[in-house]
């Protein structure tokens, strides 16, 4: 017999094809739609790859592809199919004027005909090197309009971060969530397969102040500089109260997902191998510190604000550290005093 307190399902269901036009909505006659209708495009291509992710091994779809990308990583096919889905999805939207992709080395400047009014970065599978291990992995992707100046050029994307209108990730796993911000604050969804719509699940998603958790690879700790150590070696080994918990999987996006809901701090630091950083600027860095800072956290270099560097070329690196607003000042306490 069932439970007095089972209640049944909500019958009100916010999708988020729902909540971004109701956002659009509320903008009024200064909206044009064309936002919305891109937002809905992209969360098209990450039920597709979803679905291609759960059925990889089926499909004969993990492994490598025999090329490698503008990193020097070698490609997964899967890697290369989501990146196709990307392309041609944005593509046929008509509102998109240039796309950056991580697998791609130079940008695609949209043909005339389908040209719109916005530029889409993305790093189309986040993580692959996990895919063979059932790892979670991700899209990441963020949204510049167009310069009003311009007809869709390299240089609407060499722009900080700051300037972006919306900004998301979609992590594949046990299931499919969007989180996604169009500048007024962070919502998770959550794809309902039987419904094939994502559904609100995580509205107005805060950091808290402080975590826990603190999620580095720390197999690259011999190369760290002395503020990166002195950090970690603090929370590892407080003088007082407990010591933080360590978590790292690997995929930026699961990393970054779990800090958002939990606090802590994600670091991914530049270090005497990786000079200039290992994450890339715009389409890692950009959205994962837009997403941070919408939801009440902290997005840095260790010395400068992510979102207000200047790109000079679109596969730039560089170091970042993210999280909860107290643990990123402790850790940016730490660059401040080896520079005095």
């Amino acid at each position: 017999m069932a439970s007095v307190s089972e209640q049944p399902p909500s019958t009100d269901l916010i999708t988020l094809s729902r909540h971004v036009m109701d956002d659009q909505l509320r903008l009024g006659a200064a909206a044009t739609g064309d936002l919305t209708l891109l937002l809905i495009a992209i969360q098209v291509t990450s039920k597709f790859i979803a679905t291609n992710v759960r059925k990889a091994r089926l499909i004969n779809l993990v492994g490598l592809a025999g090329e490698t990308n503008v990193q020097g990583e070698e490609q997964k096919k899967l890697d290369v199919l989501a990146n196709d889905i990307m392309v041609n999805a944005l593509r046929a939207s008509g509102k998109t004027a240039v796309l950056v992709s991580e697998e791609l080395d130079n940008a695609i400047i949209i043909e005339e005909k389908n040209r719109g009014k916005y530029c889409v970065v993305f790093d189309p599978l986040d993580g692959s090197s996990n895919i063979d291990a059932g790892v979670n992995i991700g899209t990441i992707f963020g949204i510049y309009p167009v310069r009003p100046d311009s007809d869709g050029t390299i240089g609407d994307v060499l722009r900080p971060g700051s300037e972006m209108v919306a900004a998301g990730y979609t992590m594949y796993g046990s299931s499919a969530n969007l989180v996604l911000s169009t500048g007024s604050g962070v919502n998770g969804y959550t794809l309902d397969a039987a419904l094939g719509e994502f559904i609100l699940t995580h509205p107005d998603i805060k950091i808290p102040s402080r975590g826990k958790i603190y999620s580095f690879n720390e197999g690259n700790s011999m190369y760290f500089y002395p503020p990166v150590t002195n950090y970690l070696n603090s929370i590892k080994y407080p003088k007082t109260g407990s010591p933080y918990s360590a978590r790292y999987i690997g995929s930026m996006v699961a990393d970054v997902h779990r800090t958002l809901l939990y606090g802590g701090i994600f670091g991914y630091p530049d270090d005497k191998k990786s000079k200039s950083g290992k994450l890339r600027l715009l389409y890692e860095a950009f959205p994962m510190a837009f997403l941070t800072e919408q939801a009440g956290g902290v997005a840095t270099t260790g010395t400068m604000r992510i979102l207000d560097i200047m790109p000079t070329s679109i596969h730039e690196r560089c170091s970042v550290f993210l999280g909860s607003r107290d643990d990123v000042q402790d850790l940016t306490k730490f660059y401040a005093s080896e520079k005095a």
